[in-house]
């Protein structure tokens, strides 16, 4: 009898403890369980716990609230916008309420989760913070660190796992290289927060310390040396942390273009045009730009590189920085004969700005406006901000805003049909205060003053972001470049393809990538293939040598931008794939892209020594035969399922497989 009872009340403790589980089913073999005694949860995907005992943290003023620390819990569940959400409210101990919520994608592979707070406001909030996690893969695991945007020559990095001790920004992938397999977390909304993902590695492969949260600020990584703004009440009552996405996939590359194509940064800019590419003045012409000399450039590719076209036919071609020389006060008569030269040859001009940052850095009449520029500087902790020479502007100042109107008045008037915006990221910056009061943070500050630019351009230009932000932009830019200024050596095709390599996804985000100004001057031959290969295998060719002066590079564009099957490639402006990702913040070598019955495979050799390579159909994820060419050499053999090729130093071929 005695042993009868025993057994009935652990029968009745056990229930009682499982009821305080609360299980959330997605997908095959996929769980979130919520522990409502302890305020923590675990991630299972295919009945493994990728992610053990994570919680919420929310800060307010001083005070530091985490769902752990409450102890009384609620549970429930609703639908909302055809997606079941459940969720835990915490409250009670004097402590303000927090509310974590869960949202149960279809497809099973994925789910999304954020944290509410009743509070005035923060500026940091953490839907999820944990020290154990592991993603139960054997070999050589990975965690990636995306950049915050493409400034200074940044590199992505993909470290080994164990290893790791580093903060990605908006999103990450934690993978294995050999089976491809991997955990995807990303934020889906940057309308408040600057987002970054904390990770920590360890001896035993498993991570230390993962953590995914509203308030990153780091002075290499975001340029800020001030902590981020304050994000007040989104929703009545209450603050909301980034939504974030978690999931898991069989080729996590797959999951950072499913990342990228549903990420809701805001509605894009849509593009419905021919890809679009052509040349800019700033690979070669830079401070030595005229009205001749641009001129002398729209006749080369009209009358000596015929072929070299968009597919509608036509070019941008487009004047950097020192546009202004061009200028001669309010006469802009010169760049005007320039536009309508370009349209008499059936190019489209182009110009560049920078909206949000002051060269000049002195008390002097903003342009278009009653303002002085230093009405418009802001401030982090007290002092000025300065970023790559230039000094950052406050994007809700209407002296900002009325200079934007101005500016963009006069290239319309001009006839320009493309702009290329640059250093956008001063626009994301923290500051000490901004002139709209409702504006709090960087990306709240960005948002608004992309709005405006994007308003005054009224659809009439291509606009084409280079150094900025890598997601929050995408609703304001047709196209973007993926990385910083890179000219013609191998190192710095090398350096491209680092961002190409790692960021390939963010084609899924914008309508096209580039790889930034293709400059051929007088390089060998390989280096010269290398070069526009990245732009090749990145998305859409911006060639940049001084073709208003003779030289060898007139030969090089004559051969390498009339090529058919590389202009094929151009025009269809889609980046290709990495095929590993194991190279930590050096570039890969080789990439594919799939379209229809064909194949592309390039492979680019960064080195002063041949490279020997066996492509093996099984690992490329292609056919294991067919004809291939090399569309370089013109060269054609055929594809038995593997193949050793030697690339030569300083080099690239790319292939296509019918």
């Amino acid at each position: 009898m005695k042993n009868r009872v025993g057994a009935l009340l652990v029968c009745c403790l056990g229930l009682t403890a499982s009821a305080q589980i609360k299980d959330i089913p997605f997908g095959d073999n996929n769980h979130i369980r919520y522990d409502l005694d302890r305020g923590s949860y675990d991630i299972v995907f295919n009945r493994r716990t990728v992610v053990k005992d994570a919680y919420a943290i929310c800060r307010s003023g001083d005070r530091i609230d985490s769902s752990i620390s409450y102890r009384s819990r609620k549970w429930s569940s609703h639908r909302r916008n055809g997606k079941r959400v459940y969720a835990v409210t915490s409250s009670g101990d004097g402590r303000p309420e927090m509310v974590q919520e869960f949202l149960i994608d279809k497809r099973g592979k994925t789910f999304r989760t954020y944290v509410l707070i009743k509070a005035a406001g923060s500026n940091y909030m953490s839907p999820l913070t944990c020290s154990q996690a592991d993603i139960h893969e054997q070999g050589d695991d990975r965690a990636l660190l995306v950049p915050f945007d493409n400034d200074a020559w940044v590199r992505y990095n993909a470290a080994p796992l164990a290893s790791a001790d580093m903060t990605s920004s908006e999103v990450t992938a934690l993978y294995n290289n050999d089976t491809r397999h991997g955990l995807i977390i990303g934020a889906m909304m940057q309308r408040d927060w600057k987002t970054g993902i904390r990770i920590k590695g360890s001896d035993s492969g498993r991570l230390s310390h993962l953590s995914v949260f509203g308030g990153y600020t780091d002075k290499t990584y975001t340029h800020d040396i001030k902590a981020h703004g304050t994000v007040t009440r989104q929703i009545p009552g209450y603050c909301m942390s980034p939504m974030i996405m978690i999931g898991w996939f069989d080729d996590w590359r797959e999951g950072m273009e499913d990342y990228a194509k549903n990420a809701n940064a805001g509605p894009h800019l849509s593009w419905t045009g021919a890809t679009p590419f052509g040349w800019n003045s700033w690979g070669a012409m830079q401070d030595k730009l005229t009205l001749s000399k641009a001129k002398a450039v729209v006749d080369f590719f009209h009358d000596s590189c015929e072929r070299f076209r968009t597919a509608d036919s036509t070019l941008y071609i487009d004047l950097d920085s020192y546009w202004d020389l061009l200028r001669q006060g309010e006469d802009y008569s010169r760049l005007k004969e320039f536009c309508d030269y370009c349209e008499t040859k059936g190019f489209r001009p182009g110009i560049y700005w920078a909206p949000f940052v002051d060269w000049g850095k002195s008390p002097r009449k903003m342009e278009g406006s009653d303002y002085n520029y230093q009405d418009c500087w802001i401030t982090q902790n007290g002092n000025f901000i300065d970023l790559d020479g230039a000094r950052a502007l406050d994007p809700t100042h209407p002296g900002t805003i009325s200079r934007i109107a101005y500016l963009i008045g006069k290239f319309k008037e001009c006839g320009f049909k493309m702009i290329k915006i640059d250093f956008l990221g001063h626009a994301a910056l923290e500051a000490d205060h901004f002139y709209q009061s409702t504006v709090n943070t960087g990306i709240q500050a960005f948002h608004y003053g992309m709005e405006k630019l994007v308003s005054a351009i009224n659809g009439q230009m291509l606009i084409y972001a280079a150094i900025s932000p890598n997601i929050i932009t995408a609703p304001y830019a047709h196209m973007r470049r993926i990385a910083c200024d890179a000219y013609s050596n191998i190192s710095e095709t090398g350096y491209t393809l680092n961002s190409t390599t790692y960021g390939w996804w963010l084609g899924k985000l914008y309508n096209h990538i580039d790889a930034d100004h293709i400059v051929f001057k007088a390089g060998p031959a390989g280096m010269n293939r290398a070069r526009l290969t990245s732009a090749l295998v990145t998305g859409t060719v911006i060639t940049g040598d001084d073709y208003s002066v003779p030289g060898v590079w007139h030969a090089t564009a004559q051969t390498l931008l009339q090529n058919k099957d590389l202009l094929d490639i151009a025009h269809a402006g889609r980046a290709f794939r990495p095929v590993e990702g194991n190279t930590g913040d050096k570039p890969e070598n080789f990439f594919v892209r799939k379209e229809g019955k064909r194949t592309w495979l390039a492979i680019v050799n960064y080195d002063d020594k041949a490279l020997e390579y066996t492509i093996r159909a099984d690992r490329w994820g292609i056919k294991d035969h067919g004809t291939m060419k090399e569309l370089f050499s013109k060269k054609v053999m055929e594809f038995p399922g593997m193949l050793t090729i030697v690339i030569p130093p300083a080099d690239a071929v790319i292939y296509r497989m019918d």
